[in-house]
């Protein structure tokens, strides 16, 4: 299925890919045109002034057509200024649609050359998804996290580096080389339909920034970012709304999650091994429907300690409770098994 998928996404990513080159032989294209029209009206002209009319600028324009590609027009002209015709219109005609031809396969059959356009035809098929800017180590994390919870990631990295790239193309990932602060590189990953934004750059201030214009283009993405200091990371939370996080404390599991959509307070350090509280709403499909409080203790190696449903809350659920689709879930663990658990939240 997931074969099929990539598939079916790769002809539509090559179909849109080939409209875009289409547009640019179109400047080629209105040239060769403009140079039929121009050449039929002037030989047209031309020929009335010499004592050889045609029968009107069709006829005389369908004859330059059939000059550019060496078609005798009737008998060869006596006048020097109408044999000029048949001499210089194949090589401009055939020329311009030659270049135009040979610029268009070369880019249509050598998409490596031009891969930033690819990578932009690839994301624009995705709806959805989350935007991940940056591929440092964290960022890269991240990413792998995210496309192991079945999410479709696409990445932003302006100097990505080569094994990482290749790595995550591997694993279906358009990795789009360009500079995130630009306005036109969200628009090519698709930042108007991604479900939600993950900020990776060891620059606060430029996560802040593409934040914001994130959230201009799609008012109701999700903003996750690393920020170094923790007193910028509360304070961005509270200003803005965004789930801003200490990379000193956070790990990538904990920033795969807060994209997903569970929530995750700063962590806290007990006897040197950090530990967040995270919120999530148990989804239809989940496998954590059905399984007892007990349960998820044992297999993901959490405390639960809260469990509402229907508006009401118990701080103590007892570990037999069963979990519902619907019921909101906290619980208290170290990154790496909260990531689990809300990669075992996701349908």
């Amino acid at each position: 299925m997931a074969k099929t998928a990539g598939w079916q996404r790769n002809a539509r990513a090559a179909w849109r890919d080939t409209l875009v080159l289409l547009r640019q032989f179109a400047g080629p294209l209105l040239l060769f045109v403009a140079v039929l029209v121009g050449g039929g009206l002037l030989y047209d002209a031309l020929a009335a002034r010499a004592g050889q009319p045609m029968d009107g600028p069709v006829e005389s324009i369908y004859g330059v057509l059939e000059m550019i590609f060496l078609q005798p027009l009737g008998d060869f002209p006596d006048v020097w200024y109408l044999q000029l015709f048949y001499f210089v219109m194949p090589i401009v005609g055939i020329g311009i649609l030659a270049f135009g031809l040979a610029d268009f396969g070369r880019l249509f059959f050598n998409r490596r050359a031009r891969r930033k356009e690819w990578e932009m035809a690839v994301a624009s098929t995705f709806s959805g998804h989350v935007v991940l800017v940056g591929l440092g180590h964290l960022g890269f994390r991240v990413m792998q996290e995210l496309v192991e919870r079945g999410q479709d990631v696409v990445v932003i990295e302006q100097n990505p580096k080569p094994n990482l790239a290749d790595e995550a193309r591997r694993l279906n990932v358009p990795v789009i080389q360009d500079d995130g602060q630009r306005q036109e590189t969200l628009i090519g990953a698709a930042v108007a339909r991604a479900r939600a934004i993950v900020l990776c750059t060891q620059n606060d201030v430029l996560n802040l920034q593409i934040a914001f214009m994130a959230r201009r283009l799609n008012p109701g993405i999700e903003v996750v970012m690393r920020i170094f200091d923790d007193a910028f990371a509360e304070e961005v939370a509270r200003q803005f709304g965004y789930r801003a996080m200490s990379a000193t404390g956070m790990a990538a599991p904990t920033f795969a999650a807060a994209a997903t959509g569970m929530d995750i307070a700063r962590p806290i350090t007990i006897e040197g091994q950090p530990f967040s509280l995270g919120t999530l709403t148990v989804g239809r499909g989940s496998r954590l429907a059905g399984l007892s409080v007990g349960a998820v203790e044992r297999e993901y190696d959490v405390s639960v300690v809260l469990l509402r449903r229907d508006g009401a809350s118990d701080y103590h659920p007892a570990g037999e409770s069963c979990l519902s689709a619907g019921d909101v879930v906290a619980v208290l663990g170290s990154p790496e098994p909260i990531g689990r658990l809300a990669r075992a939240n996701n349908p």
